[in-house]
């Protein structure tokens, strides 16, 4: 165990990113204060690894400054729901009382001032209170997660589809996991990224077309991707339940990574977290069950 007394709070601890950064703190002798909406099994295996557990929301400023007393680094993270403005403000003012030294920021590639969706400029707003902060602060922007594809994903008749509304835009997805290393790095050593912008990305730049052929040679069966209008893929995304928020946001989104917004590559993941990003293949091989099944939101055939 290291000797090491400082205390990381960990926001959104049972999602994506804050359940690996958690566990990967805990490994290397850190302690950990998991932030989660209600005690259940989750947060119960995150307890049983060693976080100390606070149960509160972002938009209840008690419960947050309770959550922030002692805490040397925070990592902030907030679904794309409405009130991030309010969650930040709160979140801000809480830490700054409590003398929190560092916040890691979950913002989003497309986060600017004239973005189209609302939830992306709410980031960039989000960003710049924070970098008025006495907080040494450092914002990540990944592009659109490996998970994305397991979320989306079709399972019909023994083959795979993606309908999504993406045309022949292109990324290179970036698996939680990875994120989860920058995330930690930047917690244990904020110094060097103060007030820094970092897009994350995974190691190839890839258009949906490439992505199915690589997932059907991965899983063994066919995988196919067909473009749709950003219409039809709002109105799925509508009759699933979606908040509206979520799909101003996702069909903006759309639109943006048809324009290159989400493209490029760089290697922030080795520098800074210390590892080689998981490949489209690695991913998949890795959650090759999740893949047996339909995701939760896919866009069904007409």
């Amino acid at each position: 165990m290291l000797n090491d007394d400082r205390l990381f709070l960990i926001t959104g601890a049972t999602g994506k990113t804050g359940r690996a950064t958690v566990q990967l703190l805990l490994e290397r002798g850190h302690r950990v204060r998991a932030l989660v909406h209600r005690e259940d099994e989750r947060s119960r295996e995150l307890a049983q690894a060693g976080a100390e557990i606070a149960v509160s929301d972002l938009h209840d400023l008690d419960g947050v400054t309770i959550a922030l007393r002692g805490v040397t680094g925070a990592y902030f993270c907030h679904p794309i729901l409405p009130g991030l403005i309010e969650a930040t403000v709160y979140f801000a003012q809480a830490a700054t009382e409590a003398g929190v030294r560092s916040v890691v920021n979950m913002s989003q590639i497309s986060a600017r001032r004239e973005a189209g969706s609302e939830a992306a400029r709410q980031h960039w707003l989000c960003e710049r209170l924070l970098d008025r902060t006495g907080l040494l602060t450092a914002h990540i922007r990944p592009t659109f997660f490996a998970e994305w594809l397991t979320t989306w994903w079709e399972k019909r008749d023994g083959e795979g589809y993606l309908r999504l509304p993406f045309g022949d835009g292109r990324h290179a997805p970036i698996a939680a996991a990875d994120q989860s290393h920058v995330i930690a790095a930047l917690l244990l050593d904020p110094e060097p990224y103060d007030r820094a912008v970092l897009t994350l990305h995974g190691p190839v730049e890839l258009d949906h077309h490439d992505i199915a052929r690589i997932m059907s040679r991965t899983l063994g069966f066919p995988v196919h991707y067909e473009p749709i209008s950003v219409e039809e893929f709002a109105s799925a995304m509508t009759a699933r339940g979606l908040h509206p928020h979520a799909v101003q946001h996702l069909s903006n989104v759309a639109v943006d990574y048809r324009n290159g917004v989400f493209a490029g590559t760089n290697h922030n993941v080795e520098q800074i977290g210390r590892r080689a990003p998981l490949s489209v293949e690695q991913f998949v091989t890795e959650r090759r069950t999740d893949f047996d099944t339909s995701g939760p939101n896919f866009v069904p055939a007409p």
